[in-house]
């Protein structure tokens, strides 16, 4: 470009730079693009404004200072929102010209560059462009000019661009996540204070703390920018402007808040900072968006028991249960996804179940089962897990036509909802009356077949939830057998690496196994050496109940006799070093029925087990006592026959 008078605004194409990291999805995604800005010039006839546009980059590329200048002027009083004007400004390579002007050291092109830049970067298309022509470097040193329209629409421009994955990487790597996060520094005057009764400056300062606040939003959707960002020490900040009285600043601020809730340091910042009021606060306000991502955090910080209290002590139990209930609500699935969530984890306090009772919630929970949304459908029903975790639920829950609903959703595709279904029926197993709709329905069938389920998860909460299921069935012996390879299956699991799946199928392996038909028939598909190769483990809750189920499994042919010979003793005597009193119950159960066997009472002499039965002994607990009991009692008849034994060969030699 030629040169005026003043200092000239040198304007020259840039090379797109080379992402080494760019995949071949990158690369199909931008041909995708390119060949979109094709089809709308094929398939419609070109406005007058799209030449008038062109006709303008042509002025700035070759025009002077001045010449640009009014070009960039003009150019801005298109609508540079529609996709016609934008790819305008790309076919005849604008974008390159506007970047390059971001170089330029007079403020005029510089705000021109940028006022239009942060209208078109609104279009994907143009943000992948934009990163690839090495704008964000550009963008992430204007941050520091002391000119605060500069800074405003260079962070309105980030928050756009950094959509892009690419360009998100690159922001952190320029150090651009200190230069936004110093942008939320605003006096606190300002932030108490009506818009229309703030001066210019706090205006234009609280304007570009929005714009620096949307910016962070966007570039924490990466954790790595999440945890510069608490690096740079954006918690506090984040928490003085969620107390603002300006909803433009309090929305991307939660939104920021809510998107950073999902890393622990995070939680742990938001609770010790004092925002869970503030979140509280802001769920009563009108505004939508802001009461789903004050929601969305309660969600992912409710993990935390601190919290849940925080929010019950708060009164924050009251409006997400209302929420709940609103229709308009209801319509926005987003929102209410976020509702239901917070009141999932937050049930999962007994405290604030207590209140959730008292606000009739099961009975909004259940109203949600035909709710089309399928992270609704998870939440709603994680919610009626915790909640029918007491009697008094399980009853409403059965009242309220609940279980049909839920025994429906078993037949669904999408993992965490099976979990949590799974969960709520196997609590509501718990009731007899239930117990007897489940079976109506033939819900036991559909809970066994989650057993086939490819997730761990879904696994272990369908083989826990089976243990109710038997325990309560009119004839639980029948049903199971009912079930065509229902056995095997559950048997094959046994081979499991998944822990937790291990251990309840272990548990319902214990309730079948008290059927002898049942017992016999695990017996024939190998359920002895499998439950044998497991006893090395030294997690409590998969010992806890192994043992029960060799303990049960005792009780056919000789599989008592086995499991001593498969090296089941030592290590079961090992157990009873466990601090957990549940394994204590259960291995001593299981050490008293394999006493039952010469040879295994042997091996539990050898093994020491004999001073750790005489501390247990005297336990308060009543079934561990007579276990404990029923082993020495075994051990020392076959110590006694022994003695009698050798006194009989004493008496007969001569």
């Amino acid at each position: 470009m030629a040169e005026d008078e003043g200092d000239p605004c040198v304007v020259f194409v840039r090379e797109p730079e080379d992402d080494s990291d760019s995949s071949e999805e990158a690369r199909s995604s931008e041909e995708e693009d390119e060949s979109r800005w094709k089809d709308v010039v094929k398939g419609a006839e070109l406005p007058p404004e799209y030449w008038h546009i062109q006709k303008l980059i042509k002025y700035m590329k070759a025009g002077n200072q001045t010449v640009t200048i009014v070009a960039l002027c003009c150019l801005k009083d298109h609508d540079l929102t529609t996709e016609v004007n934008q790819m305008a400004i790309r076919d005849i390579g604008g974008l390159e010209v506007l970047v390059n002007l971001l170089e330029t050291s007079d403020f005029k092109c510089k705000l021109g560059s940028l006022s239009v830049l942060s209208a078109i970067s609104s279009h994907a298309d143009v943000r992948r462009a934009l990163t690839d022509l090495g704008a964000v470097p550009l963008l992430v040193r204007i941050l520091a000019e002391p000119s605060r329209h500069l800074q405003l629409l260079a962070a309105r421009t980030i928050a756009n661009v950094a959509r892009v994955r690419k360009a998100r990487r690159t922001v952190r790597k320029s150090d651009g996540i200190p230069k936004l996060v110093d942008l939320l520094d605003v006096p606190a005057a300002a932030l108490s204070v009506p818009l229309s009764e703030l001066s210019a400056d706090d205006r234009q300062q609280v304007d570009v703390a929005v714009s620096g606040a949307r910016a962070l939003w966007a570039l924490s959707q990466s954790a790595k920018n999440k945890e510069a960002m608490r690096r740079t020490g954006c918690v506090p900040l984040l928490a003085r402007l969620t107390r603002s009285c300006h909803r433009e600043v309090v929305v991307p601020i939660m939104g920021t808040v809510q998107q950073c809730a999902s890393e622990l340091s995070y939680q742990v910042a938001i609770q010790t900072e004092g925002m869970i009021a503030d979140l509280v606060r802001h769920l009563s306000d009108d505004d939508m968006e802001l009461k789903r991502h004050c929601a969305s955090a309660i969600f992912k910080c409710a993990a935390d028991a601190a919290t849940r209290d925080l929010v019950r002590q708060h009164g924050g139990l009251d409006p997400l249960v209302k929420l709940a209930r609103e229709p308009l609500a209801r319509a926005d699935k987003p929102l209410l996804a976020a509702v239901t969530g917070a009141i999932w984890k937050c049930a999962t306090c007994p405290e604030n179940v207590y209140r959730l009772n008292e606000l009739r919630t099961v009975d909004v929970l259940v109203s949600l089962l035909e709710d089309e949304n399928e992270e609704v459908l998870t939440n709603a029903v994680g919610g009626l897990a915790e909640c029918a975790k007491t009697a008094e639920n399980r009853a409403t829950l059965r009242l309220a036509g609940g279980i049909p609903l839920l025994v429906a959703l078993l037949s669904g595709t999408s993992a965490p909802m099976l979990e949590n279904v799974a969960r709520v029926l196997g609590e509501s197993a718990r009731e007899l009356e239930s117990m007897r709709v489940i079976e109506e329905l033939d819900g036991v069938r559909f809970i066994w077949s989650l057993l086939k389920n490819p997730s761990p998860r879904v696994q272990a909460n369908a083989a826990w939830a089976l243990c109710p299921c038997i325990e309560n069935a009119q004839d639980s012996g029948e049903m199971v057998r009912s079930f065509v390879g229902g056995l095997e299956l559950i048997v094959s699991l046994l081979h499991s690496e998944d822990s937790s799946v291990l251990a309840c199928v272990c548990a319902a392996l214990a309730r079948i196994a008290q059927d002898r038909e049942n017992l016999a028939v695990i017996t024939d598909h190998g359920v002895v050496p499998m439950l044998a190769q497991l006893v090395l483990t030294d997690e409590d809750r998969l010992r806890e109940h192994l043992s029960e189920a060799i303990a049960n499994c005792c009780n056919w042919a000789n599989n008592c006799h086995e499991f001593g010979r498969l090296g089941s003793i030592p290590p079961l005597v090992g157990y009873m070093e466990s601090k957990d009193k549940a394994v204590h119950r259960t291995t001593a159960h299981a050490l008293h029925q394999l006493s039952n066997d010469p040879f295994n009472c042997v091996t539990m002499h050898q093994s020491g087990v004999v001073a750790f039965l005489l501390v247990t002994i005297g336990s308060d607990d009543e079934m561990l006592q007579e276990a404990s009991a029923g082993c020495l009692s075994n051990i020392r008849r076959l110590a006694l026959s022994a003695e009698n034994l050798e006194n009989n060969k004493q008496l007969v030699v001569p």
